[in-house]
Parts: C-alpha cells; structure tokens; sequence
C-alpha cells in the first residue's frame, strides 16, 4: 500500500480529499503546517488545526502538525513585503506553493517514508505522450482551477503529487461527499483572503511592517502622455494599475493608474486606453516541460481570474516575451504571467518585468 502525505487545512476540500485517497487505497498521512504567528489571524490557524484533527481521528489516519513559521516568513510574508516596497504587486500564494506546499512539505513526506504528497487544489495530472512526462493540466471545474498558482513548482515532483478533486465538475459534489460522512466541515466557507493578512487589509499589515512604507514621503501623480502633475498621492503602496476610484483628482475623462514609480514615490495616470498592452516580458521563468518541446504560441493569463489569451513567445537566457494576439487589461508587474497549451496543459510561467 502507498503512503501519501496530505496537506489538511482543515478545509472541505482538503478533508474529503482525504476521503477519496482512503477509498482509492492509500495509506494516508495527515498534516497541517503553522504558518503564522503574532497577529490577530492566530485564532484562525488554531481552529483549523483542531478541524484538521478531528477530520483525522473520525477516518482514523494520523494527523501531524509541522512549525513552518519561520520559513513562511522568510519565503512567502518578507518577498510579499519587499515587493510591495518596489512597487511591484505580488502572489503569496505562489511563492507559498513553492516553497512550503510543494518544497518543505515535499520533504517531509520523504522523511516520513511517504511516496507520493497530495493537497485539495484543484487541478489534474495525467501523463502526457505529447510532452514524455507527467503534466498539470486544467481541471473541470474551471472556476476554481487552481493551476494558475501552480506554474513555479519543480518539474520533477510532478510525478509524485496527487490531487484527488482533478475530476470533480463542481464544489457541491464535494461537499455532498463530506455530508455522506457527516464531516463537521462540510459547510465552512472557502477563504478569500491573503491567509496571514488581517480583515485583508494589506495597507494596514504593510505599514506596520515595513518601515520604508511607512515612513515614505508623498510623491505625485503625474498625466503621464502630458508628463503633467495633477496631485499629490499617499504611499504609492495604496495604489494599483488599473485603478479608477479612490485616486482624488478631477480630469476631463475618467483617469486610471498606469504606473509606479518607488524610487520616486510617483504614480502615474492615463486614460482606459493606456491601461491596454500587447507585450510583456516575465522573469524567474520555471518550465514545466521541457521548453524545447514548446510551441511558439501559447495561451496566457496575466492574473488568476483572467482568460487564456493567445499569444506569441519568444524564450531569452534570462527572460521570455510574450506578444498577445489582442491587447491585455493591466499588465501588473510583480504579477505571474502563466501559460498553457491549447489542450490546457500547464507549460510554466513568471513573474511579469
């Protein structure tokens, strides 16, 4: 029987998860990872830890509890601050995945003799006859497909990750599951927060955290196609591209931020149709394949909840560029820019320049 490691949240889709690899004939493991520390989100972690066991002790499989606080800090919360003081908006869940789901986590399961590691994302492996190798593809239930988070993982581990939800359509087939066994947690809410972020009040988390937001002078906000200063602006750490409200300043047609400046403390503004782009150039690329096997069109998104957009790339030593068929909404740097195949499986992706 093949052991697996499986990462429990203390979530629905984490537990039935667990469920499904029982009855498919694993010797399953279960594990929650404390992540955070200090701040008013600890009763949260607390509660889903003690979901995760109970969980555990009704389908009688262990339950383990690993300290990774350190190590998020260093890899997930400090890259999340450092990128918001460059002005660049950043993916925590990735870095996350990375490093601790995919990276510690993928160690442990090792010294605890487990082949194979297995988490609730929703997203599919098969192996690919095309590309050699075991794939992450889409899954069906594309609303919740959680590939996007997934294109920094090594692929070599593709192998051994199981994700038990890959053939679900939707999320009430999962929590029918969970009231079949009468889980406790077959109702709770998924989280749409940053984990470690109060109330996801990023402003208020950065400020207390990093003293170069906090302490940063105002700077202005400048018309950029007329180099004009309209205003000034509060940290540029409050603004987004793409934003409309918020940026208090009068122009004869609706205004939107289009660009950051930290070294300045500047935020520029244009109008709806200089938010648009058909180029990008990403870094710290991860292939998920061999990227000799890769064609020279690919369908991209430039952020979680947007479409697949085709486009051209052009792979460098040190970068790709991505040239898109039509033009893209926001191109946000320190944002992923991910991109699959036609048939949807995950070639890889990085970070946007």
């Amino acid at each position: 029987m093949k052991k697996v490691l499986l990462g429990m949240s203390g979530g629905v889709d984490s537990s039935v998860s667990a469920i499904l690899l029982k009855e498919a004939g694993y010797e399953v493991i279960g594990c929650t990872m404390i992540l955070w520390e200090g701040n008013e989100k600890i009763t949260e972690q607390n509660k889903s830890i003690e979901d995760a066991k109970k969980i555990c002790e009704k389908l009688q499989i262990p339950h383990y509890v690993f300290d990774y606080k350190k190590e998020f800090k260093c890899n997930v919360i400090n890259n999340f601050i450092k990128e918001y003081e460059n002005a660049r908006t950043p993916n925590p869940c990735v870095e996350c995945n990375k490093y601790l789901k995919f990276g510690y986590f993928y160690e442990k399961a090792k010294e605890l003799g487990c082949e194979n590691i297995a988490t609730g994302h929703y997203a599919k492996k098969i192996y690919s006859k095309k590309y050699g190798q075991h794939v992450i593809t889409t899954c069906r239930e594309i609303k919740k497909d959680q590939t996007y988070f997934l294109y920094a993982i090594s692929k070599e581990k593709i192998e051994n990750i199981i994700f038990p939800l890959q053939d679900f359509s939707s999320k009430e087939e999962i929590r029918k599951i969970a009231k079949k066994y009468n889980l406790s947690v077959s109702e709770k809410k998924d989280s749409q927060e940053i984990c470690f972020i109060s109330d996801n009040n990023y402003k208020k988390f950065l400020e207390k955290n990093s003293n170069k937001i906090k302490n940063q002078e105002h700077g202005n906000i400048i018309l950029k196609k007329e180099n004009k200063i309209l205003d000034k602006c509060s940290n540029i750490s409050n603004y987004t591209i793409g934003q409309r409200k918020g940026l208090g300043i009068s122009y004869k047609e609706p205004l939107y931020v289009i660009g950051l400046n930290s070294s300045k403390n500047e935020v520029y503004v244009g109008t709806k149709e200089e938010l648009y782009s058909k180029t990008l150039s990403a870094i710290n690329v991860n292939w998920m394949i061999n990227k000799e096997k890769i064609s020279d069109i690919v369908y991209a998104k430039i952020r979680y909840r947007a479409n697949p957009a085709k486009a051209l790339i052009k792979i460098f030593e040190e970068e790709i560029l991505l040239e898109f068929e039509e033009p893209q909404r926001a191109i946000t740097p320190g944002q992923s820019v991910v991109f699959y195949d036609d048939e949807g499986v995950l070639l890889g992706g990085g970070k946007i320049k």
